[in-house]
């Protein structure tokens, strides 16, 4: 895991020299998914995520306008997340590693709680997380389970995987559900064929991992999931963070914990 300090890790991605994963960086601090969204869609997008809180767990909200989330240390959302996702019209469009010319003085930023934040209380439990001790970005799939719509945000759920033999997959979900701010206890474990996921071996985002003998996979409701909604509601315009790619704040994960 690498010791940077929230806002040294913000500084370097800033300054371009971090551009990609930040699984396992800062450990002790919240991570979070990103939406950005005009203010005449907010409204509808705020409702979507307060009716589907295990994939859309709100950790703060900005003002219109506002590039700071001061509730969550010194952030501009502008430049503070190692890549961005463009969308217009509901297209992926383009990837950035800094939105300033892009802002718009109706921009409302959403900070969703993310998989990664849970991911050090697994480690400290004694659990393998897979995709840190590989290396790579968590495996994560589209699902065939539905969201709960608000106006034109509708889809289906996206989950991360991460593997285990059945005993520590019951440990994992005793550790997870003292977060539920940060997608809480698993959705599924076992068969993924039950969730409509075909091939583990070939995620829908992020990288592929190991699955030795006697492991199941384990899914968690995914941030990702918002960029499914975004895709059907087909605003002219938002931004997300890419998959892999969140927002690291000055919020310790103990915060958001029951204890």
């Amino acid at each position: 895991m690498d010791e940077y300090t929230p806002q040294a890790l913000r500084e370097h991605i800033r300054s371009g020299q971090h551009q990609g994963n930040t699984s396992g960086y800062s450990p002790g601090y919240v991570q979070c998914n990103i939406v950005i969204l005009p203010e005449t869609w907010a409204t509808d997008f705020l409702q979507f995520c307060l009716r589907n809180p295990k994939p859309c767990p709100l950790v703060a909200v900005g003002q219109p306008g506002d590039p700071a989330l001061e509730a969550l240390g010194d952030i501009d959302i502008r430049t503070d997340v190692p890549r961005y996702r463009i969308y217009r019209d509901g297209e992926l469009t383009e990837e950035r590693t800094d939105i300033t010319e892009l802002w718009q003085d109706d921009l409302v930023t959403f900070a969703l709680g993310c998989s990664f934040s849970f991911e050090e209380a697994l480690m400290a439990d004694g659990l393998e997380v897979r995709n840190v001790a590989e290396g790579v970005n968590v495996p994560m799939y589209r699902t065939n389970i539905a969201c709960e719509p608000s106006g034109p945000f509708v889809g289906n759920m996206v989950v991360s995987m991460r593997p285990y033999v059945p005993a520590d997959a019951i440990r994992a979900i005793q550790v997870c559900t003292r977060f539920p701010s940060v997608h809480g206890a698993p959705i599924h474990l076992g068969d993924p064929a039950q969730i409509g996921i075909e091939y583990l071996a070939s995620p829908d985002f992020g990288d592929p991992v190991t699955i030795r003998p006697n492991e199941i996979p384990v899914f968690w409701a995914c941030g990702v999931t918002p960029q499914v909604a975004l895709e059907q509601a087909r605003p002219p315009f938002c931004i997300t963070h890419s998959p892999g790619c969140m927002l690291v704040t000055d919020l310790p994960n103990s915060r958001l914990a029951i204890l």
